[in-house]
C-alpha cells in the first residue's frame, strides 16, 4: 500500500480486478508493487499517478476522504476502464472501512467521528498492534454495557430480538466462507490481488446482507495480507492468523443459521443525548493506523467514573500524528488544544455519546475549558485503588465465539496502577505492583511493561530506555492489558507515586503526569541516582510460561498454515513427524492440542483423485475447518494460560 493514496471502497477495488482479462491478471501483482512506489501529485482534491509515457490514473476522494465510486478513478489510457493501470493503483490503495462509506442517515459530525474513532483499532506499532487491536486497536473504546437507550443492538433481520439470520445472510455468510477457505488454502505467498478482490467482494456482499461484524473482519484480513506480503514493520503474523480465525468461526456459524445476534454485529454506532457533562482530562495517544490514518485520542473520565474519548485522526499517517499532539479540540467553542485538554478538564452542555464512549461535536454541542484534576484526587484515585489482578480478571472474560467488540471494549479501557521497577528484558520493563502501603507486592505476578507504539516518529522507545536504566523507580502508571501476552501491560502515561521519594519530578505545567506517545523523559525529570533503592525480589530474567509453554508447537503449525499456506502444513504429515511435534504434546499432557495437529494435517495432506485417476485440487471447506478447530483451542488455551499468569504464584504448602 502506499499511505499517500486514499483509501478505495472494497467493491471499487473487486470490480476493478473482476473485469481485467486473465492476461492481465497475471501481471496484476507485480503492476500493484511498482504502482505503490510511484510519487503522487496532489492538485486540488485530485490525485494523480504516473503510470508510464502515455498513462496517468486520476483518483478524486469524495468528502469522507475515501474512493467509494468507480467513476471517480479514472485513467487516460485507451483499455480504460479495464486496464491494468487502474486496477493496480487501486490495488495500491488502502481498504476503507465501511464506517468510512457515505450513509444518507449520517450526519457529517457523527460520521467524521465514526471514522476518526474505526481507525483507532487499526493502529499499528513496530512490533505491537493496538488491537486488537484489534483492532486495537488499533485506540479506545469506553463504553457504558447494557446502555438501553444508546444505538441498540439488532438482530439479523434489522429488529431487536430476532431470533437468526435471514436467508440472504445465509448465502453471503457461505460465499463469504469460501473466499475465506480458499485464501487461507493458498497462503500469504499466493494470496495476491486476485483472491484479495474475491475476499472484498463476498465482504462487500456481506455488507449489503447486514453481516457486519464479517465484513470488518474480512477487510482486516485483506490489510494483513497486504501487510504479510510486502513485509511491512507493523505486521504481525499473530494478528492476521486472529482475523482469520474471527473470520472463519463467525462466517462458519452464520452459514449454519446461528440464532446469535452478536454475530451479525452492529452498523454505524449512532449518537444518544448525554445532556451536562463534567470530564477531566487524563492523557493523549497518538494513533498511526494501516489505513493511513493518523491522529491523536484524547482521553477523559466523567466524575462518575465512566471514559470517554475525543478523536482528531485524518488522512496523514504518523507525520499526522505528530502535528495533532496540539490540535485544537473541535468541541464547543474550539479554544482548547488536545495538549491542554489532557491535563484540564471541559463542562459540556448538549452532549452527544456514542455507545462506546466517543464525544459528538455537534452544533449544538457547548463546552467550556475548566481545571483539571491531578490523577490523585476524584474518579482517577478510585482507578489507582483497585488490585491490579482484580481489574485484570475482569477483562480477560470471553470466549473465542463472543462478540469482539464487546471485548474489545473491555481490553482497551485503560488500567491504572502502582508500580516499582526492577529490571528490563529487552524492549520489556519488569515491575512490581506496589501495595496500598506503597511497598512492592512480593507475592504477585511480576508485571511486564512494554511499549505500546514503536513507531520511530513517537516517544514511546525513547522513554522506556530512560526508565530502563533506573531499576527501584516508582511510577504511577495508566495502561492497556495486553491480553495475548503473559502478565503484561503497555502504558500509555505515567506519574509520580505520592509521598515516594524515589519517584518522578515533572516540570509543572505537565501537571502530574508524562504522555509516553509525545513527552519524551529527560534526566532532570528523575531522582538521583543515590535516591533509588535497590530492586528486590528478582533473581534474573523470568520464565515466560506462555512462550515456554508446549503449545508453541500448535501455534506454529497455525501459523505455518497461514504464512505458508497448505502445501507447508502438509510437510509434517509427508515426513512422518520427524519432530516429534504431535509426541511431545501428548507427553506434556496438551492430548487434545496433539489431536487437532493430526487432524490438520492429514486434511492438509488430503489428495482425491477424478475418474481419470488425475490429482483434483483439495476441498479446501474440510481443511478451513480444521484449521480453524486448533485455531480456536489454542486462543481459548493462551488466553487461559494468560489469566493464570496474573494471579498469585501457588503457596508450595
Amino acid at each position: 500500500m502506499n499511505a499517500e493514496l486514499p483509501p478505495v471502497a472494497p467493491e471499487v477495488v473487486a470490480t476493478a480486478v473482476e473485469s481485467l482479462t486473465s492476461r492481465l491478471r497475471k501481471k496484476l501483482d507485480a503492476a500493484i508493487e511498482s504502482y505503490a512506489a510511484v510519487p503522487v501529485t496532489a492538485d486540488g482534491g485530485v490525485l494523480r499517478i504516473r503510470c508510464g509515457e502515455d498513462a496517468e490514473v486520476t483518483l478524486t476522494p469524495g468528502p469522507s476522504g475515501a474512493v467509494t465510486d468507480a467513476g471517480q478513478a479514472v485513467c487516460s489510457c485507451l483499455l480504460a476502464p479495464r486496464c491494468l493501470h487502474r486496477a493496480a493503483v487501486l490495488g495500491a490503495c488502502p481498504v476503507a472501512d465501511a464506517e468510512a462509506m457515505p450513509a444518507p442517515e449520517a450526519t457529517d459530525d457523527a460520521e467524521t467521528a465514526t471514522v476518526a474513532h474505526d481507525v483507532e483499532g487499526d493502529a499499528v506499532s513496530a512490533g505491537e498492534p493496538a488491537s486488537k487491536a484489534r483492532e486495537n486497536s488499533s485506540a479506545t473504546k469506553a463504553a457504558t454495557p447494557g446502555a438501553t437507550d444508546s444505538a441498540e443492538r439488532t438482530g439479523p433481520t434489522g429488529a431487536a430480538g430476532a431470533t437468526g439470520p435471514t436467508k440472504a445472510q445465509v448465502t453471503a455468510a457461505t460465499g463469504l466462507w469460501t473466499a475465506t477457505a480458499a485464501v487461507l488454502a493458498a497462503g500469504v505467498p499466493a494470496a495476491g490481488a486476485v483472491p484479495q478482490a474475491e475476499l472484498l467482494r463476498a465482504a462487500h456482499t456481506a455488507r449489503l446482507a447486514g453481516l457486519h461484524r464479517a465484513e470488518a473482519a474480512a477487510l482486516r484480513v485483506v490489510r494483513g495480507l497486504r501487510g504479510a506480503r510486502a513485509r511491512h514493520d507493523g505486521h504481525r503474523l499473530a494478528d492476521l492468523v486472529a482475523s482469520l480465525r474471527e473470520l472463519l468461526l463467525t462466517t462458519g456459524l452464520l452459514a449454519a443459521a446461528d440464532p446469535d445476534p452478536g454475530l451479525v454485529g452492529t452498523a454505524r454506532r449512532g449518537y444518544r443525548p448525554g445532556g451536562g457533562l463534567r470530564v477531566h482530562g487524563v492523557f493523549r495517544e497518538p494513533v498511526i493506523a494501516a489505513t493511513g490514518y493518523g491522529g491523536v485520542v484524547t482521553h477523559v473520565v466523567s466524575d462518575d467514573g465512566r471514559w470517554f474519548s475525543l478523536a482528531d485522526v485524518k488522512p496523514g499517517g504518523p507525520a499526522r500524528a505528530r502535528g495533532a499532539a496540539t490540535a485544537t479540540v473541535a468541541l464547543g467553542s474550539g479554544s482548547l488544544n488536545h495538549a491542554q485538554l489532557a491535563r484540564g478538564g471541559l463542562l459540556i452542555t448538549g452532549a452527544t455519546l456514542s455507545p462506546d464512549g466517543r464525544l459528538g461535536s455537534g452544533k449544538s454541542v457547548r463546552a467550556t475549558p475548566v481545571t483539571g484534576l491531578p490523577w490523585t484526587a476524584g474518579p482517577l484515585a478510585a482507578l489507582f485503588a483497585r488490585p491490579l489482578a482484580e481489574a485484570v480478571a475482569e477483562r480477560l472474560t470471553g470466549s473465542p465465539g463472543a462478540d469482539p467488540e464487546r471485548g474489545e471494549q473491555a481490553l482497551r479501557e485503560p488500567i491504572g496502577c502502582d508500580v516499582v521497577l526492577v529490571g528490563a528484558a529487552g524492549d520489556q520493563l519488569l515491575a512490581r505492583e506496589l501495595g496500598p502501603a506503597g511497598q512492592p507486592v512480593v507475592d504477585g505476578p511480576l508485571v511486564r511493561l512494554a511499549p505500546a507504539n514503536g513507531h520511530p516518529d513517537l516517544a514511546h522507545t525513547a522513554n522506556f530506555r530512560q526508565l530502563a536504566s533506573r531499576p527501584g523507580l516508582r511510577l504511577r502508571v495508566i495502561g492497556r492489558l495486553d491480553a495475548d501476552r503473559a502478565a503484561t501491560l503497555r502504558p500509555l502515561a505515567v506519574g509520580p507515586v505520592s509521598d515516594a521519594e524515589a519517584t518522578l519530578r515533572l516540570p509543572t505545567d505537565w501537571q502530574g503526569h508524562a504522555d509516553l506517545g509525545y513527552d519524551r523523559l529527560q534526566g532532570t525529570h528523575f531522582p538521583p541516582p543515590d535516591a533509588l533503592p535497590a530492586p528486590t525480589g528478582l533473581d534474573g530474567v523470568p520464565v515466560d510460561p506462555l512462550a515456554e509453554a508446549p503449545l508453541w508447537r500448535l501455534r506454529r503449525l497455525v501459523e505455518v498454515a497461514v504464512s505458508g499456506g497448505r502445501r507447508a502444513v502438509a510437510e509434517p504429515a509427508r515426513d512422518g513427524d520427524r519432530g516429534g511435534g504431535r509426541a511431545a504434546l501428548r507427553r506434556s499432557g496438551f492430548q487434545a492440542a496433539a489431536d487437532l495437529a493430526t487432524t490438520l494435517t492429514a486434511e492438509a495432506d488430503r489428495r482425491t483423485r477424478d475418474v481419470f485417476g488425475r490429482i483434483d485440487e483439495p476441498d479446501p471447506d474440510r481443511y478451513a475447518r480444521a484449521w480453524l478447530a486448533a485455531a480456536v483451542y489454542l486462543s481459548a488455551t493462551e488466553r487461559a494460560l494468560v489469566r493464570a499468569t496474573w494471579q498469585p504464584p501457588a503457596s508450595d504448602t
